[in-house]
């Protein structure tokens, strides 16, 4: 494993451990009855992460350069491991990206920072769609570990197969007396 593959594991093992710790608040809200303990501990909880430092938030994000930068890096190589596993990863991660912009950001903005408009119900709903979309992330953070494990595995497999295959061929020419066109396997001139 390199250190680019290294950098991609290490974003995404990352942000699933802060989504694991969200989840503790998110399977409440998805999965149980919604009560005002559930509610208040869920805005509480989502108005702590939307009143970060800005050095908090500059880390976050600094993260997702590093793991989007670590995938293009290793997709420069472009070969069918690449294409496949690194195209695949870096689709599924900008996906990811999108769901932060296009969904956490809006509902954590509309929980903690209402408009006059926006009612305690659309603040609820915020907060379920923010949930939904946590889980989401994780599910397809989840997606591009096994992607990367995948790829790992076909190049041990490839590199496992290569060495069997120059192992035979080294013992074909160890056993006909040489290489091939030697003395040995010259027919003999009458």
């Amino acid at each position: 494993m390199g250190f680019r593959q290294a950098a991609v594991l290490a974003t995404c093992c990352f942000f699933l451990g802060v989504l694991f710790i969200c989840f503790f608040i998110d399977f409440r809200i998805l999965h149980q009855p919604l009560t005002e303990e559930i509610i208040e501990d869920g805005f509480h909880f989502y108005a702590t992460f939307f009143n970060a430092p800005p050095a908090i938030k500059a880390l976050l994000h600094g993260f997702m350069g590093v793991g989007i930068l670590a995938l293009v890096s290793k997709l420069v190589k472009w070969d069918e491991s690449a294409i496949f596993f690194d195209g695949s990863s870096l689709a599924a991660y900008i996906f990811c990206i999108s769901v932060y912009i296009g969904v956490s950001i809006p509902s954590l903005r509309t929980m903690v920072t209402p408009l006059e408009d926006e009612s305690r119900e659309d603040r609820i709903e915020a907060m379920r769609i923010l949930s939904a979309g946590n889980t989401v992330v994780m599910v397809i953070l989840g997606a591009i570990l096994a992607l990367q494990g995948g790829q790992e595995y076909a190049h041990r497999a490839e590199a496992k197969e290569l060495a069997r295959i120059e192992e035979e061929e080294r013992k074909k020419a160890a056993g006909t007396g040489g290489a091939p066109g030697s003395k040995a396997e010259r027919p003999k001139k009458d």
